[in-house]
């Protein structure tokens, strides 16, 4: 019977995202360890510290920083005229800020991944303009000449830009490829000569496009030797050269209005081929390498802003009275404080494990990078949502820096990959090792040989051997004990879970988003939990090893953990006790869909 439309177009992303993000070396990190039910604990334990000098260039670094912000940054003046000043601009510069891990012998900083997401927290406490104008230029803007710039083109390129003489901008999003990066329709056509290559298309929702001399764009190549094929590329493009068309500098937005978000078109836009970075046709994997990097420090300034929201909900719970008592007497206040205080204790440690990956040059944390941005991300809107309500109608007029914190921070769900399409991501990767190991085993029993034999033998022993063994968590704490029991039961809950949903509805699981949602969000909850259990252990060690007489307040992470057990097991529950069918029935209705064919759901 032959293959429908929709048949082929699926079988051809399938082949795309093989090529893409499974052709290189697969490492088992923490992220895929969960899926096929084993604690890789090295990967998150012990808890990730900077070495001492590490640590002290950090503090003096943070010294200077807060000091330049603390006389630079006004985040209403930024909000009210829409614009970042040269000024702040200039002093972002001379703090190293804009070069934080650029190379020292090109100007640059030299720190690590952690060490720049401390930075960023520092700058998201206090102005959400300031830090995506910050990630915009060197998360990501000057990210992919950092790691993927030959040396002729680093020298060439990467001072003016570390000194803040030039901005950088990352190009990707059009009108139909923004989360689906692979959608990319711009065009370059190379010259009969070789010399250059011609571009053509447009970009929109470019931030820092309008102020910034240099740009990172995405464009489409042939591929050398296979006619009718293409490949994304990356190109160094400047806004001065021919037949560039600047269609909006600053496109006016809800929020981060501080940022310059443009819109350009590019017409038959000449560009050398000495300005293509990394390999001709492998822009694609240039792109979402920049992106791990952005979505890490998204995490941290999302951190900063959810400190700056705990904060401000304390000051006024402690100060407001009503009914002859303070707002933070109440249970349902306190319950809104608790939240907050456990989920910024949380964030903090996810995107210190996470940034400490990038750090270690561990390969393969696609996953923990999109969990990082979807967890912190989302636990940010709801700190707001949360200190709003404490502040009451106070909060609603513009003398309040809330209702500035709120616009801001809606973006964030949006950006670098819609926490949508972060989630179906999330749980499709992860499922695909022990998904790939259930096929072999089918494929196996269909059509027998000695080599298929063997490898179908070894899967479905890794597949017993997962659902008989619970993997145990090691802490050092005795104190701990208790939760790294019960987080290594929940993980082999979550591994029979995902076994279950494969052998039931196999490859349909492909277009199960529902399904998806529950299994990346148990995933995310088991995540944030044993970082956060990871760095309460090395609290307490330190506590032990100083002899400190006063005890820590530890209530936030206890609490954070046994909600998010809860919230996990809640999830699982969910996948086979839901409603998911009445759902489906009545979105189709509203959309005016006829009924669809759904996958078989228990």
């Amino acid at each position: 019977m032959p293959k429908t439309e929709a048949e082929i177009q699926r079988q051809k992303e399938m082949q795309q995202a093989e090529e893409l993000l499974f052709s290189g070396r697969q490492e088992l990190g923490f992220a895929k360890g969960l899926f096929h039910g084993n604690f890789v604990a090295d990967w998150v334990m012990p808890y990730p510290r900077l070495a001492a000098a590490q640590e002290t260039e950090l503090e003096s670094a943070l010294a200077e920083v807060r000091q330049m912000l603390d006389r630079e940054l006004d985040p209403d003046w930024i909000d009210r005229n829409a614009d970042i000043p040269r000024n702040l601009v200039e002093g972002l510069a001379h703090t190293g800020v804009l070069g934080m891990t650029a190379p020292r012998e090109f100007g640059g900083r030299g720190f690590s991944q952690m060490q720049c997401c401390r930075i960023l927290e520092e700058i998201g406490k206090r102005d959400a303009s300031t830090s995506v104008f910050v990630n915009a230029h060197h998360s990501i803007g000057i990210r992919a000449l950092i790691l993927f710039g030959t040396r002729e083109q680093k020298a060439r390129w990467l001072p003016p830009l570390v000194t803040g003489e030039q901005l950088a901008a990352f190009a990707l999003t059009e009108r139909d490829a923004g989360s689906d990066a692979a959608n990319v329709r711009m065009t370059a056509t190379p010259s009969e000569d070789g010399s250059h290559f011609i571009l053509n298309g447009e970009k929109r929702y470019i931030t820092n496009a309008g102020i910034a001399q240099v740009w990172t764009v995405m464009a489409r190549t042939p591929v050398p030797g296979k006619p009718g094929k293409d490949a994304i590329t990356a190109f160094l493009v400047t806004p001065d050269m021919p037949g560039v068309e600047m269609i909006n500098p600053r496109m006016p937005k809800l929020g981060i209005r501080g940022t310059a978000t443009a819109r350009f078109r590019l017409n038959n836009v000449p560009v050398p081929k000495e300005n293509i970075l990394g390999p001709l046709g492998k822009g694609l994997r240039v792109a979402l390498t920049v992106l791990d990097f952005g979505r890490t420090t998204f995490g941290a300034c999302c951190t900063g802003a959810a400190k700056t929201c705990l904060r401000l909900a304390i000051e006024h719970a402690n100060s407001r009275q009503q009914f002859k008592k303070t707002l933070g007497d109440f249970d349902l206040v306190k319950k809104k404080i608790a939240r907050m205080a456990a989920d910024v204790y949380a964030m903090e440690a996810m995107t210190q494990v996470t940034a400490s990956l990038i750090d270690r040059g561990l390969e393969d944390y696609m996953i923990e990078t999109a969990m990082l941005k979807v967890f912190t991300t989302e636990r940010l809107w709801e700190a707001v949502n949360d200190a709003f309500q404490i502040h009451g109608g106070s909060a609603y007029f513009d003398d309040s820096p809330l209702g500035r914190i709120l616009r801001d921070a809606r973006i964030n769900q949006i950006g670098e990959g819609s926490n949508e399409v972060l989630t179906s991501f999330i749980a499709l990767v992860g499922m695909r090792g022990p998904g790939m190991e259930f096929k072999e085993i089918y494929d196996t029993m269909l059509k027998p040989n000695i080599q298929s034999i063997g490898r179908a033998f070894n899967s479905g022993m890794n597949r017993l051997s997962a659902t008989v063994r619970t993997p145990g968590v090691p802490v050092r704490s005795s104190e701990l004990r208790g939760f790294a029991g019960q987080l290594g039961r929940l993980i082999w809950r979550f591994n029979v879970a995902v076994n279950r949903a494969l052998v039931v509805y196999r490859e349909p699981v492909l277009d199960m988003q529902l399904l998806q949602e529950r299994i990346a969000g148990a995933a995310m909850e088991l995540f944030a939990s044993t970082c956060t259990l990871s760095r309460w252990d090395a609290e307490l060690q330190a506590r032990d090893r100083n002899g400190e007489v006063r005890q820590p307040d530890f209530s936030a992470p206890d609490y954070f953990l046994r909600k998010s057990i809860r919230h996990a097991k809640q999830l699982l529950a969910e996948l086979n006790d839901n409603d998911d069918k009445a759902l489906l029935a009545s979105a189709n209705a509203a959309l005016g869909k006829t009924e669809q064919s759904e996958p078989k759901r228990q």
